[in-house]
This record gives C-alpha cells, structure tokens and sequence, in this order.
C-alpha cells in the first residue's frame, strides 16, 4: 500500500499473513520442523510422535499430517509413518537455521534464549528473508566485535 503526503510517497507496511508465505502457515513450519528433529533423532516420525512433542491430540495431528501430504511436504503412508520430502525439508531447514541464528543472536546480546524461547519462535517464522540476512549480519559482526559486559543494561540506564 502506498499514500501520497505531498510529493511524497510513503510506504505503508502490510501485517504478513499465511498468504504472503505461499501456502504454508506457521503451524505447517512447526510440524515440519518437528517431524525434521524426529527424523533426524529416530529416523522416522509418525503421527503419535508428532502429536507428543508438539504437545497436540493424535486427531489433529492426523489431519495436519494428511495435510501436508498433499500438499507435498511429507510422503504419508497410513499406518506405517511418514518422511519429509525435499520440499518439506527445505522449509524445515529453514526454521531451523532461523531459530538457530535468533538463540545465537539473543546470546550475543546477553539475553538467555531459555528464557526467550517463545520470541525465538514467533519471530523465526515471521522475518522476511531480507531480514533474516541482515540479522545474519549483525550476529556475524556481533560475534568479532561483542558487546561489552561491562556496558550498563539499557534497562539500568533507562532508569537513570
């Protein structure tokens, strides 16, 4: 969206929503990226272990599994599990990069990433990719040039 203040043209930003990101929401991310970890911990994923760690009932995630199935994320086959294909593991490994960058980045700035898991995993699915870059960035330069432990906590100097 775009508005005219004079000559002026200013951008108006948009909330992304599921249908910016193709078809695939947050929660497909948090399935794949579940059925990613299972995988790669078990070799396998069915639905009872999905259901599990996700802390979800076994119906729901039943369906979300068919779901992706069709949607060509995962091979499903009733009764014996299922298995990532190359295009569910692409979005899979794409969460996981962005989760891992967020932990390290949240490290880097003196913040516990335990305590802020939650931010971790509402931001990893939302950062565009230009975003994720430049985040990228700063955690590559945060990394040769870290922050000083010894520099007051913006919250201590906000209450100065």
């Amino acid at each position: 969206m775009t508005s005219m203040t004079g000559s002026l043209s200013v951008e108006t930003p948009h909330k992304r929503s599921a249908h910016d990101r193709a078809v695939v929401t947050e929660s497909m991310e948090d399935y794949l990226e579940c059925i990613f970890d299972l995988e790669n911990r078990k070799g396998y994923a069915c639905v009872s272990d999905v259901a599990e760690a996700l802390q979800l009932n076994r119906a729901s995630t039943s369906i979300m599994v068919k779901r992706l199935g069709k949607l060509g994320f995962l091979r499903y086959e009733p009764y014996r599990g299922f298995a990532l294909t190359p295009d569910g593991c692409r979005v899979a490994q794409k969460i996981r990069k962005r989760h891992a960058m967020l932990s390290e980045l949240f490290q880097q700035m003196g913040l516990d990433p335990r305590e802020y898991l939650s931010d971790i995993e509402g931001l990893e699915h939302h950062l565009s990719d230009r975003a994720f870059r430049r985040f990228v960035e700063l955690a590559d330069h945060l990394r040769t040039h870290p922050l000083s432990s010894t520099r007051p906590s913006v919250r201590a100097s906000a209450r100065s």
